[in-house]
């Protein structure tokens, strides 16, 4: 592996099979509640539990992979999962083609992608540990948020002119063959990978399911970010629903307008995931981690204000991009923190239990917010959001997590 920028052909690989399954993600983007009230004629209390129930019982269902995954050379489930999530999406567009298309498959197929979804990141944050040097990790990780935003800015557009030509089934075919090219790309990787050997030959036990949690938990800098990590996340995919019922309903948005909204400020994680190494060479990642995360508790109250017309279509371009920006130098330096802080040994358990709890969480109060909009309004709620969001910054480490040495894996217990 050569020094600066250049990361070797198998991360080449590794990163060409993310940004084509994450292109194909983004061109979906939506289908499944197109899908569900365009075909299915779906009430909006079943769309809502389309984006909530299949989350939730994904991310329960992906408990027990994170152990299963540990002890797996990486490469191999990789393309499993990515297999098993093309077939699962490609169920969609057969039972449309036979007429049996139901909503019990939409949220079936779902759950299965999300479980499978987890099951992939927590192989592919182990994988990429012991594929690069820890100096890499950073720019490694900023390539993969760069690539996130470049897929959120084209792929919307290209996916809604795709679905108002086709319609949204066929957005769910492009997904489903984004995830059979990673799998060939993965394929295409090459090289070694020795099979992971489990400490002592006892089984896994019901108990060894909770280890990826008791390892977050014991490590102080882990806990407040992983605690920080979950409530920002959750209180910010909360209020997505009730954003689209303010600006189209409520507001009357055009939905191009509501479109651009959210793809222009994509432009600025692209640029924040291009700054995160410059600033984290100059300030550490630390000092960078810190302030970008305050930063990015900032911007969310903003759109408790938003109003008709031009100026309400600006002021969310304004907030989004800000919040954007930040999250797109704070996530790189977050997950670059979470390797560097596990043992090979127990990444993928550890990026699993990560994962299924920010899943669930996001499940979970999008949910609870769901019934404040109800009640409240979905101004009030939005505004009760941005408020709880001030006091995330709270939960971010303190002290610089550069400065201790990274934790041995402990024994399994016999």
């Amino acid at each position: 592996m050569r020094s600066g920028h250049r990361l070797g052909r198998q991360f080449g690989w590794l990163w060409g099979a993310y940004g084509t399954s994450a292109l194909g993600t983004w061109l979906a983007f939506g289908a499944f509640p197109l899908i569900a009230i365009q075909v299915l004629h779906a009430g909006p209390a079943e769309v809502a539990a389309l984006s909530c129930v299949g989350a939730a019982v994904g991310a329960a269902v992906a408990v027990p992979l994170g152990p299963w995954v540990e002890f797996r050379r990486k490469r191999p489930v990789l393309i499993a999962m990515d297999l098993v999530r093309f077939a699962a999406l490609l169920t969609i567009p057969v039972a449309f083609a036979f007429g049996v298309l139901t909503f019990l498959q939409l949220l079936l197929v779902s759950a299965v992608v999300a479980a499978a979804d987890i099951a992939f990141r927590s192989a592919s944050g182990a994988y990429l540990k012991t594929l690069l040097r820890a100096e890499d990790l950073l720019v490694a990780n900023a390539r993969f948020e760069s690539t996130a935003w470049t897929t959120t800015i084209i792929g919307p557009p290209l996916g809604g002119a795709a679905i108002g030509l086709l319609g949204p089934v066929a957005t769910v075919v492009a997904d489903a063959v984004s995830y059979l090219l990673s799998a060939l790309g993965i394929r295409a990787m090459g090289g070694h990978e020795p099979r992971p050997e489990r400490p002592d030959a006892a089984r896994m036990r019901a108990t060894d399911l909770l280890d990826g949690w008791r390892y977050i938990l014991a490590d102080a800098t882990l806990r407040r970010l992983f605690f920080n990590t979950a409530l920002f996340n959750g209180l910010v995919m909360a209020t997505q629903p009730l954003l689209a019922v303010l600006m189209l309903d409520r507001l009357g948005f055009a939905p191009w307008q509501y479109g651009l909204a959210f793809a222009a400020p994509s432009i600025g994680g692209l640029l924040g995931s291009r700054l995160a190494r410059p600033l984290v060479t100059r300030f550490g990642p630390h000092q960078v981690l810190v302030a970008t995360g305050v930063l990015r508790a900032i911007w969310p109250i903003g759109l408790a204000f938003l109003g008709p017309g031009t100026a309400g279509l600006l002021l969310v371009i304004g907030v989004e991009l800000g919040l954007i920006f930040c999250c797109g130098v704070f996530n790189p330096v977050s997950a670059t923190c979470r390797l560097e802080r596990t043992p090979a040994g127990r990444a993928a358990r550890t990026l699993s239990a990560w994962a299924v709890t920010t899943k669930a969480s996001a499940a979970l109060l999008t949910a609870v917010w769901g019934v404040l909009g109800s009640l409240l309004g979905p101004r009030t709620a939005i505004g009760l959001a941005g408020v709880l969001l001030l006091a995330t910054p709270l939960l971010l480490p303190r002290r610089d997590h550069t400065s201790q040495p990274e934790p041995e894996p402990a024994r399994s217990r016999t």
